[in-house]
């Protein structure tokens, strides 16, 4: 028996992945370099973002102001995502989850602050009765989020399914124990999910009810 669905937030409920590539893409071009593509896929689902962004963008020693980058950075990602609501599906998940009873939590890398933010400007807070967060736990591939997610719920791994949209987050459910549905987005899309238990272009694509019925 299926009793709540535990979300990846970033690139999972909304598509925050986009926007962040991109204004590390400008960040880079206004330095005069480009960003590669293979060194993001091997952060995305991680803390490791800004460590490994800084570490590329540094120059024969050179010392970066690394607030003012990550404050420009953000200002950035704010802009771009002002209009971006949740994923094809995502809402219908939401809805039909609240019709069955069946509980809701996050379980993200990313910070409390951030992932509150973007929750109450699409106001889905009040829908997930537990948000775990990458500054209170060890961030995937480490499992330690699910693991606080389900002693949040109070739940057995075997009774909650894990959603991502990142081979590091899938990682983090399985080492859990969780089922996981990978739902990749347009920049993960790419890379290999073999390790999930289902893969879908969107949760548009299959209803929360037949997900349900296996």
């Amino acid at each position: 028996m299926t009793g709540a669905l535990i979300f990846d937030f970033d690139g999972t409920l909304v598509d925050t992945e986009a926007a962040v590539l991109v204004a590390w893409q400008e960040t880079f071009r206004q330095r005069g370099g480009e960003l590669p593509l293979d060194v993001w896929h091997t952060v995305i689902g991680t803390q490791h973002t800004a460590t490994a962004m800084f570490e590329l963008l540094a120059k024969d020693g050179e010392e970066l102001d690394t607030l003012a980058i990550r404050t420009g950075v953000r200002a950035r990602v704010t802009e771009l995502l002002e209009s971006e609501g949740p994923r094809p599906g995502v809402q219908d998940y939401l809805d039909d989850a609240k019709e069955l009873g069946i509980r809701l939590a996050i379980a993200s890398s990313s910070t409390g602050d951030w992932v509150t933010t973007h929750l109450n400007r699409l106001g889905l807070a009040a829908s997930f009765e537990a948000v775990l967060t990458g500054d209170l736990h060890e961030a995937k591939p480490s499992p330690d989020l699910y693991l606080a997610a389900l002693a949040a719920l109070d739940l057995p791994a075997s009774e909650a399914i894990a959603f991502e949209d990142s081979p590091h987050g899938v990682t983090a459910a399985k080492a859990a124990g969780l089922a996981c549905v990978a739902v990749p987005n347009p920049i993960t899309a790419v890379l290999n999910f073999d390790h999930a238990d289902l893969v879908l272009g969107s949760l548009a694509d299959k209803p929360l009810s037949a997900l349900l019925e296996g």
